[in-house]
């Protein structure tokens, strides 16, 4: 069996989950359970606070439990909604509080950016880099953490921005050449 397979039959498992937790809401707690650390990793590396982080996955979790009932299907990870609502409350926790963004990242994560934009790796590419991710807009770190970092498909990534998978992908690559320049300007490369 291969891995398309493997990830469709997955996807319909969980569907399954989904539609049972819709009529019966103790099954909402075997998605909690499934995606409890996920979503929880996903609010912790944006605000670095495992408190707040620890009341936005709840307030995630109540708001995904509550509007169940009109969750739709759309042939992505359940996670990717759950995500979305997390992303959304992330973006509240910043507004009322007027914090600045964490962005948590390591070698590997800068690594693989720079090797996606054509670029050799080397130690001095990699400091010059975190200096053009800090000069990115909240969104486009976004699109960036999303597919670098926590390696989401762009699928997925268009449904937890609420884009569609083509816009995902312009917009990532159109952020991968942003820093290119950048790095070009500083003398990166």
């Amino acid at each position: 069996m291969n891995e398309h397979h493997k990830s469709e039959i997955q996807i319909q498992l969980e569907q399954e989950t989904v539609e049972a937790a819709k009529s019966d809401p103790a099954k909402f707690g075997l998605l909690y359970e499934k995606y409890f650390r996920q979503v929880f990793v996903f609010v912790f590396r944006r605000i670095g606070d495992e408190e707040q982080a620890a009341d936005i996955v709840s307030n995630t979790f109540l708001k995904a439990m509550l509007a169940l009932p009109k969750y739709i299907f759309k042939g992505v990870p359940f996670s990717a909604w759950l995500f979305r609502i997390a992303s959304n409350e992330v973006n509240m926790y910043f507004r009322k509080t007027n914090k600045e963004r964490i962005v948590s990242l390591d070698k590997s994560d800068l690594s693989t950016i720079i090797v996606e934009s054509g670029e050799n790796d080397s130690t001095d590419v990699q400091q010059k880099l975190l200096k053009a991710l800090a000069t990115l807009k909240p969104e486009e770190m976004q699109l960036i953490e999303l597919r670098f970092f926590e390696k989401n498909a762009f699928l997925e990534i268009g449904e937890i921005m609420g884009i569609t998978e083509n816009n995902a992908k312009v917009r990532t690559y159109r952020i991968l050449d942003k820093l290119k320049q950048f790095l070009t300007k500083i003398g990166g490369i």
